[in-house]
């Protein structure tokens, strides 16, 4: 099993803790990854883009001169593609982006992303976080003390006002429950800070 250093908010260890080989020792799979990565972004597109293509602008009705004759290019309508304010050539229309993914695949990405977090050493585990007063420079303390001064995911056990508060105002920290982390999220941080009881849920749900 990998072991980790169990941290304080001082940024001293306080002891080591025991992680699950299969979940945070499990090798890279980058096209997995890849896999769920892609279909997380296109979950997150809109799809309400759309244009009016020829056939759906107003006017354009007459003929805008004879076929021949005047010397000019045959048309047959200002709502021609070619023409100002006509239709859009092959206009984007509101569609469906989202892309769906196997539960067994989702879950074998997390492991990855997980791991990979501590095979970089990437990866702090915090004994506890409390504040006496609900201070942003508090929590700025405890990042600084992390050496987590970057872009920072602060993975909590549950919901937590005080946290949730001090954090507001700190760029580049980003808080997360067990239940809303993601591969992304995971992967696009410089520090990935959980506390022990978080792990412990971790654990639990992926295991």
């Amino acid at each position: 099993m990998p072991k980790i250093a169990l941290t304080n908010m001082q940024g001293a260890n306080i002891g080591e803790i025991e992680l699950s080989d299969g979940i945070f020792a499990v090798p890279m799979n980058e096209p997995v990854v890849h896999q769920v990565i892609v279909a997380q972004l296109a979950n997150k597109r809109q799809g309400t883009q759309s244009a009016l293509g020829r056939t759906e602008v107003a006017g354009g009705g007459r003929k805008p001169w004879r076929q021949k004759g005047t010397g000019r290019a045959r048309q047959g309508s200002t709502r021609a593609p070619q023409w100002t304010h006509g239709g859009v050539v092959f206009a984007p229309k509101p569609r469906d982006y989202s892309k769906s993914v196997p539960r067994k695949v989702k879950r074998l990405a997390m492991k990855c992303a997980l791991s990979a977090k501590v095979a970089g050493n990437e990866m702090i585990v915090l004994d506890a976080l409390h504040f006496e007063s609900p201070k942003t420079r508090e929590m700025a303390k405890v990042l600084a003390a992390l050496n987590a001064t970057k872009k920072t995911l602060l993975v909590l056990p549950g919901k937590d006002e005080t946290v949730s508060r001090v954090s507001g105002n700190i760029p580049g920290l980003t808080i997360a429950y067990v239940n809303t982390i993601n591969v992304l999220d995971i992967l696009k941080c410089d520090k990935f800070v959980v506390l022990k009881d978080a792990v412990a849920q971790i654990e639990e749900v992926y295991a």
